[in-house]
């Protein structure tokens, strides 16, 4: 996230303004991106949609260390990055996944619909929760990682009713305030969170090449660093709190 100024950019110049607001333009192509991911999903190209959210992914990791380089917020203090971020965030990792999530087929027909509308509306609220994250970098709550859990409902491929019951319950984690990690920002481990991200990258394509036809090694495996991002945190806590 990109934090405002509304210092005077008078001592910029032409250029520099120039670089800086490309940035702005480069973390809004994400918005571009989520319309040709859902144009795919519409099209019941599962594969190819998720290939375009893993480039806005590229796009969103990118922006923030861009954003920094150029002094963005300082440059342009009449764009808000936050804002941006968080518009583009939305469309990428709520709203094309819960219209995959609900137009699937994978879930029950009866509540398909009223999932992926629960999931547009806690998303919403989830990324105005200015509690969102804690004071160690951990998300609070679910995070509105709805594409990962797209992702793990088609790879899973669970039936109708226990995958129903799955997002119902991913849906009411938004609020609940247990610590998820943030791969990057979270400095405890973050040499074996990256390397797990890095490794659950390569499993990715090749699950997304192979549309989603892949041996059960590979699920296990993706399954595994799920789970670690998801529960990690909690576990420590857990086993600091029979040592205390």
């Amino acid at each position: 996230m990109r934090q405002d100024s509304h210092q005077n950019p008078g001592s910029t110049t032409p250029v520099l303004r120039a670089a800086a607001f490309s940035v702005h333009i480069f973390t809004a192509l994400g918005a571009g991106v989520a319309l040709l991911a859902l144009l795919e999903a519409v099209r019941e190209h599962w594969a190819a949609m998720f290939w375009w959210l893993g480039v806005a992914m590229i796009i969103d990791g990118l922006d923030g260390p861009m954003a920094r380089r150029f002094d963005v917020a300082r440059v342009q203090p009449n764009w808000s990055g936050d804002v941006l971020d968080l518009v583009v965030d939305f469309t990428t990792y709520v709203f094309v996944p819960a219209y995959a999530i609900a137009a699937s087929g994978l879930l029950p027909p009866l509540i398909a619909s009223l999932l992926g509308f629960a999931i547009v509306v806690t998303g919403a609220l989830y990324f105005a929760d200015r509690r969102m994250k804690s004071a160690d970098n951990h998300f609070r709550g679910f995070p509105g990682l709805w594409n990962f859990a797209a992702f793990y409902l088609f790879l899973l491929q669970p039936p109708p009713l226990l995958g129903g019951l799955g997002i119902a319950l991913l849906v009411v984690l938004t609020f609940v305030p247990f610590h998820v990690i943030h791969p990057v920002r979270v400095r405890r481990l973050r040499w074996l969170t990256l390397a797990l991200m890095g490794f659950w990258a390569v499993l990715a394509a090749d699950v997304l090449a192979r549309d989603f036809d892949v041996a059960a090694p590979v699920t296990i495996c993706l399954c595994a660093i799920g789970l670690y991002v998801a529960m990690s945190d909690a576990a420590i806590r857990l086993l600091r709190s029979f040592k205390s």
